[in-house]
């Protein structure tokens, strides 16, 4: 028989706050879970690695709309799988995407620093270093009209 336990351990098991999970579960964003004999929530081990997910969805930039649609497509079992990977792979793309966006930004500040670096070590400005650019993001030179 799987364990069980009520909100208070996940709580502490997962690091959330009770209210943050009984959040989660207003929002339809924690399927499964049951109740004792007395209404208490019962939790498994199952809703440890589903808020987990659920959290890092959140952290990589996944509207509450769509982890509500993905929930649901869960809820509705087997005949819905194609959906959630096709959900979940616009999510990643999505996400590499940011994380491209973010290399370059990291890329932008080591430049930075060390340009600062350079600066204080000799005690004369350096010269100012070529930035690293987007694809597609090139400065376009305005014509002149005739």
């Amino acid at each position: 028989m799987p364990e069980s336990f009520r909100i208070g351990e996940l709580a502490a098991r997962t690091g959330r706050g009770i209210h943050a999970i009984r959040w989660y579960e207003s929002q339809g964003l924690i399927p499964g879970v049951g109740r004792d004999r007395a209404g208490r929530r019962v939790y498994s081990e199952l809703h440890l690695s589903w808020l987990d997910l659920m959290d890092r969805l959140r952290r990589t930039g996944m509207s509450i709309a769509e982890m509500r649609e993905y929930t649901a497509l869960v809820r509705r079992g087997r005949s819905t799988l194609r959906q959630r990977q096709e959900l979940l792979s616009s999510h990643r793309a999505r996400v590499q995407e940011t994380i491209a966006e973010w290399t370059l930004a990291l890329q932008l500040l080591d430049s930075k620093i060390d340009f600062y670096g350079e600066w204080l070590a000799t005690g004369k400005q350096p010269m100012l270093p070529s930035l690293p650019r987007r694809a597609g993001t090139a400065l376009k030179k305005k014509r002149r009209r005739a």
